[in-house]
């Protein structure tokens, strides 16, 4: 009987682990493959060149500018997120207080919750569209500017899309207001698990909000502030349509704004250089793939579990 468990066991795993290889590993496999030709995707044939699409793309200042774009985005982006997300879920959940119970979240909570989570509905075409005229300026319908001509804030009103400087910044608000919602719901699913005597008994013994936060709610919902760290890395990591949406293909004025999502199609479908965008995707695949990794061992710690 022992020994023909493993037949049966092999029977039913190959299929799944077959087709998992041939779906969603060999695409990778293909993709390091193409980096090391110059196929330009319109062809059947192409020729093996080497490391020839990597040496291009080690010399290739705008791939730096994307680079650098993607990692403010990933230093950034998350680091925000994940705190608002956190304070929102947290006054949401314990935020408050009544006569009939010693914790509870604000008046309210169950409404802000579709209000936060509202942005995580909209196509993220949409989003970039309404962002576009937010910034867009005044003579173009711009919010933003004509709000602050309207308040009295004139002097800082910028063209906000024209500016270099700008434009990455821009880029960190939007996918921050497009994602917190997301992280508030699930945040606020994690701490609803924490029994509500632990918050009574620290109110009891003196302890204010902040204190409650650091030691109990933090280390009671790491596991999951640790897999939203992780998703939102990679992420932060991509960028593509809010880049190509609000600022186009060459990744708005002089590149300032490009990432190497937008890199990756520009070479591909603007240029016809199939092999020059799969060596760049090769390289976002490292940098992704490094980022999680190192994410998960900087971000792992003794698990925290209720009596």
């Amino acid at each position: 009987m022992g020994r023909g468990k493993y037949p049966f066991i092999l029977a039913f795993l190959l299929p799944p682990v077959g087709l998992y290889l041939l779906y969603m590993l060999s695409p990778y496999v293909q993709a390091i493959q193409i980096s090391f030709t110059d196929w330009s995707g319109l062809t059947s044939s192409y020729n093996f060149i080497g490391f020839d699409n990597y040496v291009r793309m080690w010399n290739d200042d705008q791939i730096w500018t994307a680079v650098r774009n993607n990692l403010i985005l990933l230093l950034v982006v998350p680091v925000l997120t994940l705190f608002l997300g956190l304070f929102f879920a947290s006054m949401l959940n314990v935020g408050g207080r009544s006569k009939g119970a010693a914790v509870t979240g604000v008046r309210g909570s169950s409404i802000y919750k579709v209000v936060y989570f509202f942005p995580m509905v909209l196509s993220v075409v949409v989003v970039g569209i309404i962002f576009k005229y937010v910034f867009a300026p005044e003579t173009a319908g711009g919010i933003l500017n004509s709000t602050l001509s309207t308040i009295g804030l004139g002097g800082l009103t910028q063209l906000w899309l024209g500016e270099p400087r700008f434009l990455i910044w821009i880029v960190v608000v939007v996918m921050t207001w497009g994602f917190v919602g997301f992280y508030v719901v699930l945040f606020s699913a994690a701490m609803q698990s924490i029994p509500k005597d632990i918050y009574e008994a620290a109110l009891l013994d003196g302890a204010n909000r902040m204190t409650t936060f650091r030691k109990i709610t933090l280390p009671l919902v790491w596991d999951t502030v640790q897999v939203g760290w992780v998703y939102m890395a990679i992420q932060a990591m991509d960028g593509f349509a809010v880049v190509h949406i609000m600022l186009g293909i060459n990744g708005g004025v002089d590149g300032a704004g490009d990432v190497l999502g937008v890199a990756i199609y520009r070479a591909a479908f603007a240029s016809s250089r199939f092999g020059y965008a799969a060596a760049i995707g090769v390289l976002m695949l490292i940098l992704t793939m490094t980022i999680a990794i190192l994410f998960m061992r900087g971000l792992r710690r003794e698990k925290v579990e209720l009596a």
